[in-house]
């Protein structure tokens, strides 16, 4: 069953221009997550007075992101993409609400294993069309499990990134369970100030867009889904296997005279982003990466509140706001007995690199017409992401969440559940190598 949530009229109509931040994601696939609810403690609601709690409570929390309910659209006249929120009452927006049953798909052990059901995650969530304009920006799906409900949510990448969304999702939960200081929160802000770029300027934006998208208004989505089902793995990583993995590189850098002397302790981002790179390459060679190749990895950097952007963009500012940066390195270096604190001192450069001058990267797709994807890592989301913390409608925080939108070679970050400095590490890869990836990766987390 599917209806459409609805928004009153704003106040003023509001068509919000796409920037050059924003547009190469018009061609992105959407976002989709998933959020796992199993009821072993009796804790959930019954389903029909749950359905009705998220759907009022989604009605509220879209009055403040009016976005979501509308639609992404081409204006031919000026040549420009825009977010289009008066489409939310006008007859062709809103949210789609999707309600559905799947009772042979168990929600405590799709919850528990580390391998995803890829088939049960991708039914959870709903297909958002964003292959042509205009397109819808939100929809939710609501499905009954066996013991327990799965909430899948699909955003417009163009829209929002993943700080985006899991402020949405805050929102939306707070509201849910009544939570009056949600509610009164420091309300988003969507109007991007003119951020400098290197070339800057309208035009600049309206190049972009034509040419990632040159035959508008169909969007041309850039990157396909998985031809067969990658397998996908989630690591948890507790804040004592961190800090011991921290502690190594921080000895091995010791035998890296070129790194020794600027290397500062690894974060946790950069600590478990080398791991992740060093084990990607490993598994694939001799196979697929000789020693000689070089390897790549892909981080997107959060632009909120950097002094390095004129003007400095808001950390309450809702929408896409990241730039891409690369890191390169050669297999044999990462091969090598010291690769994880090699591949960490490269990284960590890059971190530095981005924070800065974040807005250098804003146009990291074209570094996708020559960049090799099977030498590539992809990494997205963040440690600090509170997931779990967040996302508690009033029945409790998931017993799992998981992003379902993700490509061979990518890794996706969260904070884990139950947070003390652990982090939720989500891989894809192709099955002829996830077994030797999992093997490097968790001997060099317990050696």
């Amino acid at each position: 069953m599917a209806t459409t949530v609805k928004l009153a009229p704003p106040e003023e109509d509001m068509v919000l221009r796409l920037c050059a931040l924003d547009v190469p994601w018009v061609v992105v696939p959407p976002i989709q997550r998933v959020l796992l609810f199993d009821d072993a403690g009796g804790q959930l609601p019954p389903f029909p007075f749950l359905v009705g709690s998220l759907r009022a409570s989604l009605t509220a929390t879209l009055a403040r992101f009016p976005p979501l309910a509308g639609r992404v659209v081409f204006l031919p006249s000026t040549g420009d993409a825009a977010i289009d929120c008066s489409a939310s009452y006008s007859g062709g927006g809103g949210v789609r609400f999707v309600v559905a049953e799947m009772d042979d798909a168990d929600a405590r052990k799709l919850a528990a294993d580390a391998d995803h059901d890829v088939d049960a995650f991708r039914a959870f969530t709903p297909e958002l069309q964003t292959d042509a304009l205009p397109a819808e920006v939100l929809a939710v799906r609501v499905t009954r499990l066996k013991g327990g409900v799965a909430v899948g949510v699909a955003v417009h990448h163009a829209v929002a990134d993943g700080r985006s969304l899991w402020r949405f999702l805050e929102a939306w939960a707070g509201a849910c369970r009544g939570d009056d200081a949600v509610l009164v929160a420091a309300p988003p802000t969507f109007d991007l100030p003119d951020v400098a770029l290197p070339a800057g300027g309208e035009e600049l934006v309206r190049s972009t867009l034509r040419k990632y998208a040159p035959h508008l208004p169909l969007a041309n989505p850039q990157f396909a889904r998985n031809p067969i089902n990658m397998p996908r793995r989630t690591f948890t990583l507790a804040a004592q296997l961190i800090h011991r993995l921290k502690q190594r590189i921080v000895n091995l850098t010791t035998s890296v005279p070129s790194v020794q002397p600027t290397m500062a302790a690894p974060s946790s981002f950069v600590a478990i982003t080398a791991l992740t790179w060093v084990s990607f390459v490993r598994s694939k060679h001799p196979v697929t990466i000789s020693d000689a190749d070089d390897v790549y990895l892909l981080f997107f950097f959060d632009c909120r509140g950097r002094r390095g952007i004129d003007p400095q963009v808001s950390d309450n500012y809702f929408g896409t706001c990241i730039t891409g940066f690369l890191v390169k390195a050669t297999a044999s270096e990462l091969l090598a007995e010291d690769g994880v604190a090699v591949a960490a001192a490269a990284l960590q450069g890059e971190v530095r690199r981005a924070a800065e001058n974040p807005v250098s990267g804003w146009n990291w797709l074209d570094l996708f017409s020559w960049l090799p994807q099977d030498r590539l890592v992809n990494v997205s989301g963040s440690t600090r992401f509170p997931a779990y913390e967040v996302a508690d409608f009033g029945w409790g925080a998931p017993s799992r969440t998981e992003l379902v939108s993700v490509n061979n070679g990518q890794v996706v970050l969260i904070a884990a559940k139950g947070g003390c400095g652990g982090v939720q590490a989500s891989v894809c890869m192709h099955p002829d190598h996830m077994d030797a990836f999992n093997a490097h990766f968790l001997n060099c987390l317990v050696d």
